[in-house]
């Protein structure tokens, strides 16, 4: 019913008018009542698709890549945390979308340092302590693969509400003042993140980039107007600052991968190995 108060408003000289499209809208929104349905993989996120022996699947087309990965890499939280001055809804860490990118790009062979770890520690605990069969071959000392670079990414995010500020100028319009009550809904979201890359064998930073995006919500039926720093436009529902961050990231990553081209490759551990085409799966027998 939203939209259909701002069509009224916008027409006060119409009441009849208004009236009529105000029913008219009520009533669509009451047929697709108990409609209910979702559409898998229709997000508005930046950051879309997975990554993995199928390489990068419905990764954004903005995304830039490396023809082959160049190190095996970790991401670590921010030891200083993140600066949001508008946290609702958002997680509490960017890593996850992080390590997504990574490996979308094919620029890093992705190791984690994280909750995947913790798990694999557990699991050799477990077997240590004669819990697990002892013949599998899931857990084994020395396997692991070392982290050649790391990537810390940094956040700053403000928000500012610019309604006030366009309204007192409407206003001043003789012309525009009836829409003073519409700019009130304006919001202008800003997000600047920051991605830094050290080599852990000599400790240097090889590579910094930032990524910054800015949007404009006009709240006049979802109007979105949005420009990303570099790379493309982005947009939110209800005011979500979770995107608005993501495409930041989106940003740097792609700033960072123009760097991550001009690197050496380094020694690099196997591939994960992958099964042939029509190749059934290993059958496990009961009780091995």
């Amino acid at each position: 019913m939203a939209i259909a108060r701002s069509l009224v408003s916008f027409g006060p000289s119409l009441p009849r008018v208004g009236g009529l499209v105000a029913a008219g809208v009520a009533l669509a929104l009451l047929a697709a009542c108990g409609k209910q349905g979702a559409t898998l993989g229709d997000g508005s996120s930046e950051i879309t698709g997975s990554a993995g022996p199928a390489g990068a699947n419905k990764a954004n087309r903005e995304l830039m890549k490396c023809e082959a990965p160049v190190a095996t890499l970790s991401l670590m939280e921010n030891p200083n945390g993140y600066t949001i001055s508008a946290p609702n809804g958002l997680p509490n860490s960017p890593l996850p979308l992080v390590r997504l990118l990574a490996q979308q790009s094919g620029c890093f062979r992705v190791v984690d340092r994280n909750s995947g770890l913790k798990a694999t520690i557990r699991e050799q605990e477990l077997k240590d302590s004669g819990i697990l069969r002892q013949q599998g071959s899931t857990v084994h000392k020395g396997k692991g693969y070392e982290a050649q670079y790391t990537l810390i990414p940094s956040l700053t995010f403000s928000e500012q509400d610019a309604g006030r500020q366009v309204g007192g100028i409407l206003g001043m319009i003789p012309v525009l003042n009836k829409f003073v009550g519409a700019a009130e809904h304006i919001k202008l979201k800003e997000a600047q993140v920051a991605l830094l890359l050290t080599d852990n064998e000599t400790t240097e930073q090889v590579a910094a980039a930032t990524g910054s995006v800015r949007v404009t919500d006009l709240g006049m039926g979802g109007l979105v107007l949005g420009k990303l720093g570099g790379a493309a436009g982005a947009g939110w529902a209800n005011s979500n600052e979770g995107k608005v961050i993501a495409a930041a990231f989106l940003d740097a990553h792609n700033q960072l991968v123009v760097q991550a081209r001009m690197l050496q490759a380094k020694e690099l551990p196997d591939p994960v190995p992958m099964k042939k085409a029509g190749e059934p799966g290993k059958k496990v027998a009961a009780g091995a």
